[in-house]
Order: structure tokens, then sequence, then C-alpha cells
């Protein structure tokens, strides 16, 4: 991926007004690091909003601070609950020259012949690997190829991931990754298959229901 460059500044406004800063057109948000002190910046909500929908949590950005580069990861996105655009982003400064340890989010690519040829169910038990490299070694997702899924209960674990040698992955080896079964058949309840004719009982439906809290104040 072609080199991301955000502009920032220093920010001064904190807490309730900073809602003042994101009508005018402002993003808050923070950047912090192990050799970098937490500073307060604001960016152009809009252009950052739009580079933000192609990066992962693994992507490398470079923040330009009043002309100061600091190369950093996304580490938190708040969203507004309604609107669904950014109100506030940290950024996690990295040193280029330091190995770090973070999660990478799994891609699961191909076509499983057990999934196709025998309607197996395929079960994603992993969905982020823990790896180990140098910033700009981190790959932005690991790709799964599911295509090796020949038969029903074939499965991928973690050992048989492939990715560079510049990366290494400390997630437990043994661990699956994902796997496929068979898809379970609905009972028909027996009350209804002893009666000819009888209609078997509707199924009962449980439906969770949760809801969000709102985010708390600001953070500074």
């Amino acid at each position: 991926m072609e080199k991301v460059v955000l502009k920032a500044e220093k920010r001064n406004v904190v807490g309730k007004q900073v809602k003042a800063l994101r009508r005018e057109g402002k993003l808050p948000g923070v950047i912090y690091g192990r050799h970098v002190e937490p500073i307060a910046i604001s960016l152009e909500a809009h252009s950052t909003g739009l580079a933000m929908n192609k990066l992962t949590s693994s992507s490398l950005v470079t923040i330009n601070l009043d002309g100061t580069e600091y190369p950093a990861l996304v580490r938190d996105r708040q969203r507004d609950y309604i609107k669904g655009n950014l109100t506030h982003v940290d950024f996690l400064a990295v040193d280029l020259n330091e190995k770090i340890r973070t999660m990478v989010g799994l891609h699961y690519v191909g076509v499983s012949g057990a999934v196709k040829d025998y309607n197996g169910v395929l079960v994603h038990n992993l969905e982020q690997l823990e790896v180990e490299c140098l910033p700009t070694d981190l790959p932005e997702r690991i790709d799964i190829d599911i295509s090796v899924l020949a038969k029903i209960g074939d499965g991928i674990r973690v050992r048989d991931v492939h990715i560079s040698d510049k990366v290494t992955i400390l997630t437990d080896a043994d661990e699956m990754v994902a796997v496929v079964t068979l898809a379970k058949e609905e009972e028909v309840p027996t009350d209804a298959a002893a009666v000819p004719g009888a209609e078997p009982a509707a199924p009962e439906l449980s439906v969770e229901r949760g809801k969000k809290d709102e985010e708390g104040d600001e953070k500074k």
C-alpha cells in the first residue's frame, strides 16, 4: 500500500469544547507511544475519514504534525452512533527500527471443496493473529486460503498459515484458525411427526438485543 500521510496540528481545545472544533470540520485525536508523550491533535475531518476507510488496525500511517513526521498505527476510532462519522482517533507512534507486537486481522480467500461439494459449514475460530515484526514489515491483513479444505473435518491451524519470514506469529501454533463441519439438520418435533397431517410447531425465535452505551467524556 502507498504511504498514507495525514496532516495534523496541535490542539489546545479539549473536553466539551471539541464540539465547536468538529463543527469547523476538524477531527480531534491524540498521538502517544513508548517514546512519545501524548499530544492532542486535530486533523481535517473529511480527508481523514476517507483515508481511514482504507486502513486496518495494522496499517502504518504517517502523521505530519507541523512538519514533524510520526509513523503510527491507528489504535482506536470513535464514531457518532447515528451519523457514523469519526469523532476521535487515537494513534500509536512507533519506532521504525524497533519491533512491535500487535494483532493482524485475517482475510479468508478461495473456495472450500468441503463447503461447495459436501454442504459443509466453514467455522472461523480466529479473526486475528498476534505477530511481532518491524513496523515497516507489518502486514495489513493475513490471507487464509480455504481452498485446502477439501473434506468435512479438514481444518487450518496457526502453524499452517503462510506469512513473510520477516514476521513472527506469536499465537499458539496448535490453535485452530478455521474448520469445516457438517451442517446441523433441523429436527422435527416428535408430536407433529406422530400425527399424520399435523404441521410442525413454529420454531421459537430468540433475538438478542443490545445497546451500546454512549461514549463518555472526550479523551484529553
